[in-house]
């Protein structure tokens, strides 16, 4: 079995999943060009919780944490199914810290993507949390620990946003402001360069503040950069910040 690639993608607005464009076109070339996975572990922002947590169902339920949104987006279904043995082998991987929380599902940090890469919703998916009581280099760790499911068809795919910040957001500004730009290169040039260490003190970059005012959306980036080995190498798409506060910017990690 080949081994499966390891996937962050920047997911950016609700509505892509609605409204297909140049980025959409992005995720479904990329479920097209890579091997196709038995099983996906998607670790999304939207569930950013106090502690590690994993989905077990059999029929994880629609998760819809936006709003003031068109009815349209809360009439999309991605009916992927859960997979058991994927959650007890992340648990057995992970220990005894790792809990089940089935209350959860798939949020649109998850099913916004997968509706362009694996638009059939015929491969099972289970969520895996953001422990936002964990460091960088905790998260990272937590990424090691995962890296034989890429041996065993699984996709490990983190969803979020380099830089994420609604409060700054620019309505009529198709691009990024500067110091979008800037955060997002550096966070580039760290991740081709698989300088981790420099990763995880991005706190005591000049543009952090601006560029991730809350951890969330940047966390799952620690998470997959764990899942990579030296022999991989950093494939970047998706390369645009949008409405100035929000990066769109993804990474494929393969041999």
């Amino acid at each position: 079995m080949k081994q499966m690639p390891v996937l962050f993608v920047g997911h950016g607005s609700p509505m892509n999943a609605v409204e297909p464009n140049e980025f959409t076109a992005c995720w479904e070339k990329i479920g097209r060009e890579i091997p196709v996975p038995q099983s996906i572990l998607s670790i999304s922002a939207h569930w950013f919780t106090r502690g590690s947590y994993i989905g077990s169902g059999a029929d994880p339920r629609m998760i819809y944490d936006m709003y003031g949104f068109p009815r349209e987006l809360y009439e999309v279904q991605y009916p992927a199914k859960g997979s058991a043995v994927l959650s007890r082998r992340v648990q057995d991987l992970l220990g005894p810290e790792l809990e089940v929380n089935d209350e959860w599902g798939l949020d649109h940090g998850s099913w916004s993507v997968l509706l362009y890469l694996y638009p059939k919703a015929n491969i099972p998916v289970v969520q895996l949390s953001v422990n936002g009581l964990l460091t960088p280099e905790e998260q990272y760790q937590i990424g090691r620990s995962l890296r034989p499911l890429r041996d065993e068809g699984v996709l490990i795919m983190g969803s979020g946003n380099v830089v994420h910040n609604l409060r700054e957001i620019e309505w009529e500004n198709p691009g990024g402001a500067e110091w979008a730009d800037r955060f997002d290169g550096k966070v580039r040039e760290a991740v081709e360069d698989g300088d981790v260490s420099s990763l995880m003190r991005y706190r005591n970059w000049k543009d952090a503040a601006h560029a991730v005012p809350t951890p969330d959306h940047l966390d799952p980036l620690f998470y997959c950069m764990g899942a990579v080995t030296e022999q991989d190498r950093a494939e970047v798409f998706n390369d645009s910040r949008v409405m100035g506060s929000l990066s769109m910017t993804g990474y494929l990690f393969q041999k």
